[in-house]
């Protein structure tokens, strides 16, 4: 039980990064033209934030469905 809990926790703390990385690319959507030279960085860390997000969540349910 306790691989679960560690697995719940870490799917909620990549949840909330990749939320933030969401609203981060959102924000810089909206001041465009302003920092358009961040727009790569911006969305490659979003990107990478929602892929960590997946992997766990998918992790997650392969320990819930072994359990």
């Amino acid at each position: 039980m306790a691989d679960l809990d560690t697995l719940k926790a870490d799917v909620k703390k990549l949840n909330a990064k990749a939320t933030q990385a969401k609203m981060d690319l959102h924000d810089l959507s909206e001041e465009l033209p302003t920092n358009w030279e961040k727009i790569l960085d911006v969305a490659q860390t979003a990107h990478d934030a929602h892929a960590k997000l997946m992997a766990a969540r998918k992790a997650l349910a392969e320990a819930q469905a072994a359990a």
